[in-house]
């Protein structure tokens, strides 16, 4: 690769900008007083895979902004469609009332994912989602008389968002640990993950690795309302890895003891891991799916949870009787949203993206494939359009590089000086590009990491 030209994020027009925010502003998943080292990028546009900043610096958006923009930044189609719905509804209340986009999503929807997921229930972000289906589950074996099944069992390392019921049923100590007063009780097995095996043995381990579910939810039917996990990627926790064949197990396992499933699909959804969605590739239907994220292309807040005729069925009788589902958002459904969903979809179609991103994962895993002889890689792993480097101090051990000594943030650092949005998690970088990105493209994020990895891993 020619030496690019470093980027200045100190720019002075970014610096008036950086200051004006920081002087207003509390950010997301951020230490604030880390910005007084690492510089606080402020964006004016983007366009394709790339962000540009006010001073006119360029990065490639190697993350799809927290992984909701599959398509690209200021997609003419999806904008077409924004402001065609702009001038007609921007939003009305869904109770007593309902709207075009958001029928004809909810239908759309249904004829998509898995057989049998008749309705959807829409909330305005993924940690919602994950509530929906949580306080639905509860309620449907309340409604129809067995209120002692109340609990909830995952697997460990797992993620599902920062409210309390999201919260509580995820299991990274960092996010919940000032908030355990407030969370409830959730049992736990270990994770399938398959970190530091080759792809050939991981069916394999996660059949051992089920064991421990089956013995879990043998003991415990009689008071488990759901098990939920994500499919195949574990995101926030490091995009820790397992092959389709545990989710196979988990549903037959579910169906024998009378246990629902939640699948959290909210990261890995509308194609991502190499099928529309990921619980396709195990061959299953859970009885509840949540999706956000990529769900309008990354424009606009919306989830949905996805339910069967059966449970909706349970909630559905005379007012009296006080089974309804009373959960509520100001913004559910919200027109707009909706439109940039439907449009989103269209793309998807239209274009045949996911056959598109069978060329575009070969290409990354091709490109990442260099990383394996590193002496501090321990792992590389790819599931469709997500590539996991880990960085480890000891590559026979697998032993980590302490979290004190923030090598991630090293590698964050010169990626970004070299024109790349790296956000690793942890020891772990990470490729989860928008669906636009171009092979050139690839090969220069291939490049950049690899300059990243370097000063990350130095001594």
């Amino acid at each position: 690769m020619s030496e690019p030209r470093l980027n200045d994020p100190h720019a002075p027009l970014n610096r008036t900008w950086m200051q004006r925010d920081l002087n207003a502003l509390w950010h997301p998943c951020t230490q604030m007083k880390d910005h007084e080292h690492y510089p606080l990028i402020p964006v004016r546009r983007g366009e394709g895979v790339w962000l540009e900043d006010m001073a006119g610096q360029r990065y490639l958006d190697a993350i799809s902004s927290w992984w909701v923009n599959i398509l690209g930044h200021a997609n003419p189609r999806i904008n077409a469609k924004l402001r065609a719905q702009m001038d007609k509804l921007e939003h009305v209340i869904l109770s007593g009332f309902t709207h075009e986009p958001v029928i004809q999503l909810s239908e759309r929807l249904g004829r998509i994912t898995p057989e049998g997921l008749g309705h959807c229930f829409y909330g305005d972000n993924g940690s919602a989602a994950i509530e929906i289906a949580l306080k639905m589950s509860l309620h449907y074996w309340r409604n129809i008389g067995r209120p002692e099944k109340r609990r909830f069992l995952t697997i460990t390392n797992g993620y599902h968002g920062e409210t309390v019921g999201a919260l509580s049923v995820s299991d990274l100590g960092l996010y919940a640990a000032p908030y355990e007063s407030l969370l409830f009780d959730v049992l736990k097995v270990p994770s399938p993950d398959c970190f530091g095996l080759p792809r050939e043995q991981w069916d394999e381990h996660a059949a051992r690795m089920f064991v421990h579910m089956e013995q879990a939810v043998a003991q415990h039917a009689h008071e488990l309302a759901a098990v939920i996990l994500e499919p195949l990627v574990q995101c926030a926790g490091g995009m820790r890895m397992y092959p389709p064949s545990y989710l196979t197990r988990l549903r037959a396992l579910c169906d024998h003891h009378g246990v629902q499933l939640i699948v959290d699909e909210i990261a890995v959804g509308f194609g991502r891991t190499g099928t529309l969605f990921a619980c396709e590739q195990a061959g299953i239907r859970p009885d509840y799916l949540c999706l956000s994220k990529a769900l309008t292309g990354g424009y606009l807040p919306l989830s949905v949870v996805l339910t069967t005729d059966q449970i909706y069925d349970a909630f559905y009788d005379d007012y009296t009787t006080m089974k309804a589902f009373l959960h509520s958002h100001s913004y559910t459904g919200n027109a707009l949203a909706c439109a940039t969903a439907l449009a989103t979809l269209d793309i998807l179609e239209e274009d045949d993206v996911i056959a598109g991103n069978r060329h575009r994962a070969q290409r990354m895993a091709a490109a990442a494939e260099t990383f394996r002889a590193h002496p501090h890689v321990g792992d590389v792993r790819q599931t469709g359009m997500i590539v996991a480097i880990e960085m480890v101090k000891d590559k026979a051990s697998l032993t980590p590089f302490p979290f004190e000594e923030r090598r991630g943030m090293r590698a964050y650092e010169v990626a970004l000086a070299h024109g790349v949005l790296l956000r690793p998690l942890g020891n772990v970088l990470y490729w989860m590009p928008p669906y636009v990105i171009s092979d050139d493209e690839i090969d220069r994020l291939a490049e950049v990491t690899a300059l990243a990895l370097e000063a990350a891993t130095a001594s």
